[in-house]
C-alpha cells in the first residue's frame, strides 16, 4: 500500500489557475483580509503534513482495531487520542469557523482541499471532526447569542465534538414520525426522551464532552415534520462559567459492527430525560438541522473523491510496479522477465478513470464551495441569492455523484492489484469497504436523486438548472476555451432530457423517481465536463511551465472527453424510455 502524499500541487491548480480563488477572496469583505495566496499554499501544505503523516498511519491499525464499547464506555483504537490532540492544536476543526467565536474563518473552497486529504488519510478518523465543524454551523446560524458563546469556542478548540442525532430504529428517511420528545421545563430548558441509532461519534474518548444536536417533538407539535424541533444536548452540563458540571442523563447503549469505517464509533444513544436547550423556532428544528446536513452532505461526498484518491495512488504504484506478461506492441522493459502492468490497456483505462473523475470531483467540490462562499460572503444580494439556488442544486449531485463514483474507482484500484487487492495487507479492499457507507449515510443517494429531481428541478420548473447552464455558458464563451463544443452538447443534452422529465412529470408522477438517479448522474457528468473544460484550458495556456503536469492534465481531460461523456448517452436513452416498464410486474412477481 502506498504511502498516502496529499495532491497538493492538483490541489493548487484547481484552487489558483482555474478558479483563481485569490480573486474572488479579495473581494468578499469577509474573507479579503483572512486569505490570500500565500496563505492557502501554507494551509495546504501544513494540512498534507498533518494527513500524510499523522493520521494516515492510523488507518489500517484503526481497521484492524476498530472502536471499542464497555459498559457505555466507548475507546478509540490505538494512536487515535494522541493523534486527535495534536491534531486540535494545529486549529483544524475550526478552519472554516466563525472568527468571533474562535473559529479561523477560511473558506469553503479550501476547506474542500483539506476535507479531502483528510478522508484520504483515514475516514474514520475524519468523521470525529467532520461532525463538530457541521454542528457548528448549525449553532452559528440558529442558536441564540448565549448557546454560541457557551458551545461554539470549545468546539472549534477540539475540545469539544458535535453529533447529529436525527435516526430512530423506526425512522430513517421518514423524519416526520420521530419518537423522541421534548418536555418544556420552567426554567426554559427541555428534558430529552428518546433513543437514537447510527450516531457517527456519539461516545468516544477524544474529547471532554460532547454536543449532540436532537430532533425532537413537543407534546402539542403538529404531526409529520412540521412538528419537529431542534435541541442542543450537552453529554456534560456546563457550569456558568464554562467549566464542566455534572454529567447529563445521556448515555450510549452500543455501538455498532460495521463493514467499514471500524474505527469510527456509530453508536446507539439513549436520552432519559437528558437536558436541552432549544435551538432555533419551536416546530422549525428540521430547517435549523438542514444547516448542517448540507455541510456533511457535501462532506461525505468528499468522503467518496478521498478514499478513491488514496485508492488511485496505490494502484498506480502497483501497476509501474507489477510484472505480468508482455505489451501488445512488444516488449517495453526488456531487461525483466515481463513488462509492468501499466502496460496494458485494460489497466490504463481502470488508472484513467480513476483519475479523471477523482479530478474532475476535486474541481467540482471546489466548484460548489465558491458558491457556498459568494452566497455567505456576497454583499451582492442577487448573487448570494443566485449561488444559494445553486448550492441548493449542486449538494445533492456532489454528495451521490462524488461517493458513487469513489465506490467505482475505489473498485477499478482493487482490480488493478488482482488477487492482491482481495488481501487486507495491501489496504485496498479496505478502502472498498470504508467508501460503501457514503453512499448510504447523510441521506443515500437515492434520497439525494429525488431530491434534485423533486424538489431542485421539477418543484421549481428547472429554474436552477437554466441558471447552471447561463453560468456554463458565459465560461466556455470565453476565447480559446477548450471542448467548448463537447461542453454545449453535454448542456443541450441535459436540457432536452430536464425539459422531458417536466412534461412528464406533470402527467405521471412515478417519472420523478424513475429518472431520479439516472438523472443525476447525467448532471453530473454534464458538470464535470465543464470542469475538465476549466481545468484543460487553464493547461494549455500554462503547459510551458511545467510540461510534465500540464501534459498529464491535457491528456487526462482527452481521456474523459473521448471515453466517459460517452456514457450519458445511456442515461438519456434510459431516462426518456419512461417508468412504465418498472411497474410492469406486482410485488409478489419480484
Amino acid at each position: 500500500m502506498a504511502d498516502y502524499q496529499a495532491p497538493v500541487r492538483d490541489m493548487r491548480f484547481v484552487l489558483h489557475e482555474v478558479f483563481q480563488a485569490p480573486k474572488l477572496w479579495a473581494r468578499l469583505p469577509a474573507l479579503n483580509e483572512t486569505v490570500e495566496a500565500e496563505t492557502a499554499d501554507a494551509i495546504l501544505e501544513e494540512a498534507a503534513k498533518v494527513t500524510g503523516g499523522l493520521i494516515a498511519p492510523l488507518n489500517r491499525s484503526g481497521d484492524e482495531e476498530e472502536a471499542r464499547w464497555n459498559n457505555g464506555i466507548v475507546t478509540t483504537p490505538t494512536g487515535f487520542k494522541e493523534a486527535y490532540q495534536t491534531y486540535v492544536e494545529g486549529g483544524w476543526v475550526g478552519l472554516t469557523g466563525n472568527p468571533n467565536y474562535g473559529g479561523m474563518g477560511m473558506p469553503k473552497m479550501l476547506s474542500v482541499m483539506f476535507e479531502e486529504m483528510l478522508y484520504s488519510a483515514g475516514s474514520s478518523f475524519a468523521l470525529y471532526s467532520a461532525l463538530s465543524s457541521g454542528a457548528c454551523l448549525a449553532i452559528d446560524a440558529h442558536a441564540s447569542e448565549e448557546l454560541k458563546n457557551r458551545f461554539l469556542p470549545p468546539i472549534y478548540e477540539g475540545r469539544w465534538s458535535g453529533t447529529m442525532c436525527l435516526t430512530e430504529a423506526h425512522a430513517g428517511t421518514d423524519l416526520g414520525i420521530i419518537r423522541t420528545r421534548a418536555e418544556p421545563q420552567a426554567n426554559g430548558t427541555y428534558h430529552i426522551t428518546g433513543s437514537k441509532i447510527f450516531i457517527t461519534g456519539g461516545e468516544q474518548d477524544l474529547t471532554e464532552n460532547i454536543v449532540h444536536l436532537v430532533l425532537a417533538k413537543l407534546p402539542d407539535a403538529p404531526a409529520g415534520a412540521r412538528g419537529i424541533s431542534l435541541f442542543l444536548v450537552p453529554k456534560f452540563l456546563v457550569n456558568a462559567d464554562g467549566s464542566l458540571g455534572a454529567k447529563n442523563t445521556v448515555s450510549c447503549g452500543s455501538i455498532e459492527h460495521k463493514m467499514g469505517i471500524k474505527a469510527s464509533a456509530t453508536c446507539v444513544m439513549n436520552f432519559d430525560g437528558a437536558e436541552g436547550y432549544l435551538v432555533g423556532e419551536i416546530n422549525k428544528g428540521l430547517a435549523a438541522m438542514f444547516t448542517m446536513m448540507n455541510y456533511e452532505r457535501l462532506s461525505i461526498g468528499i468522503q467518496g473523491i478521498g478514499c478513491a484518491e488514496a485508492s488511485y495512488q496505490s494502484a498506480v504504484e502497483y501497476a509501474r510496479e507489477r510484472l505480468q506478461s508482455r505489451s501488445a506492441t512488444g516488449p517495453q522493459a526488456k531487461d525483466k522477465v515481463a513488462d509492468p502492468i501499466i502496460v496494458h490497456p485494460d489497466v490504463r483505462r481502470m488508472l484513467l478513470t480513476m483519475r479523471a473523475l477523482n479530478e474532475g470531483g476535486r474541481a467540482f467540490a471546489c466548484l460548489v464551495g465558491e458558491q457556498l462562499d459568494i452566497a455567505k460572503f456576497s454583499q451582492d444580494s442577487e448573487e448570494a441569492k443566485k449561488a444559494a439556488g445553486q448550492v441548493a442544486l449542486l449538494t445533492p449531485i456532489a454528495k451521490a455523484f462524488f461517493t458513487d463514483n469513489g465506490f467505482e474507482s475505489c473498485v477499478h484500484g482493487q482490480q488493478v492489484f488482482g488477487g492482491h487487492g482481495y488481501i487486507r495487507e495491501w489496504g485496498q479492499e479496505q478502502l472498498v469497504r470504508d467508501v460503501r457507507i457514503a453512499q448510504i449515510y447523510e441521506g443515500t443517494n437515492g434520497i439525494q436523486a429525488l431530491d434534485l429531481t423533486g424538489r431542485k428541478v421539477v418543484a421549481n420548473g428547472g429554474e436552477y438548472v437554466r441558471d447552471f447552464a447561463q453560468i456554463v455558458r458565459e465560461h466556455i464563451a470565453q476565447p480559446n476555451t477548450l471542448y467548448a463544443s463537447e461542453v454545449e452538447q453535454a448542456l443541450q443534452r441535459l436540457e432536452k432530457v430536464t425539459a422531458w422529465l417536466l412534461e412528464h412529470a406533470a402527467k405521471n408522477p412515478n417519472e420523478i423517481g424513475a429518472a431520479s438517479v439516472e438523472y443525476l448522474h447525467l448532471f453530473g457528468y454534464t458538470a464535470y465536463a465543464w470542469m475538465w473544460s476549466r481545468m484543460a484550458t487553464a493547461a494549455e495556456q500554462n503547459k510551458a511551465q511545467e510540461p510534465a503536469f500540464y501534459h498529464a492534465k491535457l491528456g487526462t481531460a482527452e481521456f474523459f472527453f473521448k471515453h466517459l461523456m460517452a456514457r450519458t448517452l445511456g442515461l438519456e436513452a434510459s431516462i426518456c424510455a419512461g417508468s412504465d416498464s418498472l411497474f410492469n410486474l406486482s410485488a409478489e412477481q419480484f
